[in-house]
């Protein structure tokens, strides 16, 4: 009977390993393809009239830099306007330093975030711009990096252009494991099926934006989150997010376990809101990968050592996160190959959430 009962075992386990291998050859053709046909079509160069949204709340590393980075674009005709919460706002100082204009975010739209507030707030008062482009305070760019990011909005079918950052680990194991969890969020909208607007570095042309959707993106279910309500927006009018992938912001980070466990369960969360089949199919995803690694041990010990071919999949994440990461630090093999649990940790605590907490401020997730 047991041995019978381990048979069974065994065949789960290929079946789950082939379908891993699956996955991994899906997402190579998928590369591929990309690399081939190309993501981003350049062709603004500048010649549109572009208004830069930072909102600004609190202090972030290197922000003075982040802020001076964004002022040295190679485009033509941009204006860049920091949106602070208050006058006493910590991140004032920097921005005054960078010699950046700013205004004060409005005290409107009841449950909706502060950034959301900021954003709506520049709108609504620069409205005479073709392109509006909203940048996180927390990114340093280069100086391409509004060209391109505005480049695929000269194709009309073409709502929103966005681009996803690199965490850059600045000191601390946990720096690198954001570096590797970033790599899910990129992957994400290198597909086009699951790809969104993330919020941190995203532009589009003045005509998305009307009416309806500030009262959407002020007092709809998903107001807590600019990322998911300008997705919806462009996807409700049958319009596509471009991926411009290159050159990618840079996220300076020096986060310790505390601040890296409340940011990745608050971005899960939000995902979790805003696309609810994220959950389901990122449990099954990172199960099967947990299972994979646990059986590949304890199989190829009471076994075969045949059963360390389970490992393939881990050797192609780790190749493929050394690939996208610029540095070569050894602690990134571990940070790989914990991240499918830390995933999943992330899945289950952001599903039962029912608040997040961002800059300060508590914001309840709409249930159900």
């Amino acid at each position: 009977m047991h041995g019978l009962i381990l048979m069974a075992y065994e065949y789960f386990i290929i079946f789950v390993f082939v379908m891993l291998l699956l996955i991994d050859t899906n997402s190579i053709a998928r590369a591929m393809r990309r690399r081939k046909n190309g993501t981003v079509r350049n062709g603004l160069a500048g010649r549109e009239k572009a208004l830069v949204i930072v909102p600004c709340k609190g202090e972030d590393l290197t922000l003075k830099e982040n802020l001076e980075s964004i002022k040295k674009q190679r485009y033509n005709y941009y204006k860049i306007i920091a949106v602070l919460d208050s006058e006493n706002d910590p991140a004032k100082k920097a921005v005054k330093e960078a010699r950046i204009p700013y205004i004060i975010s409005k005290r409107i739209g009841g449950e909706a975030s502060g950034k959301v507030k900021a954003i709506v707030s520049a709108l609504e008062k620069f409205k005479d711009y073709d392109i509006y482009v909203v940048a996180d305070s927390d990114i340093n760019v280069d100086g391409g990096w509004l060209g391109s990011l505005t480049g695929p909005l000269t194709d009309p079918a073409v709502g929103i252009s966005t681009m996803f950052p690199y965490f850059k680990p600045m000191k601390g194991f946990w720096s690198k494991v954001k570096l590797v969890w970033g790599f899910v969020g990129e992957s994400l909208l290198e597909n086009e099926k699951t790809r969104f607007a993330w919020g941190g570095s995203m532009a589009f042309r003045k005509d998305l934006i009307d009416k309806d959707a500030i009262r959407f993106m002020l007092y709809s279910r998903y107001s807590v989150s600019d990322d998911i309500c300008l997705t919806r927006i462009a996807r409700g009018r049958g319009l596509s997010i471009a991926f411009a992938k290159r050159p990618q912001p840079v996220v300076n980070s020096d986060d310790d376990f505390s601040r890296f466990w409340e940011w990745s369960n608050r971005q899960t969360a939000l995902a979790i809101l805003g696309y609810r089949e994220n959950l389901y199919l990122g449990l099954l995803f990172y199960g099967a990968e947990m299972l994979a690694f646990a059986s590949g041990i304890a199989l190829s010990i009471l076994v075969s050592p045949l059963f360390l071919l389970l490992f393939l999949h881990l050797i192609k994440s780790l190749a493929s996160s050394y690939r996208r990461a610029h540095v070569r630090d050894p602690a990134l093999a571990i940070a790989v190959i914990i991240a499918p649990f830390v995933y999943f940790a992330n899945l289950v605590i952001g599903s039962r959430m029912k608040s997040i907490r961002w800059r300060g401020a508590t914001y309840a997730l709409p249930q159900g």
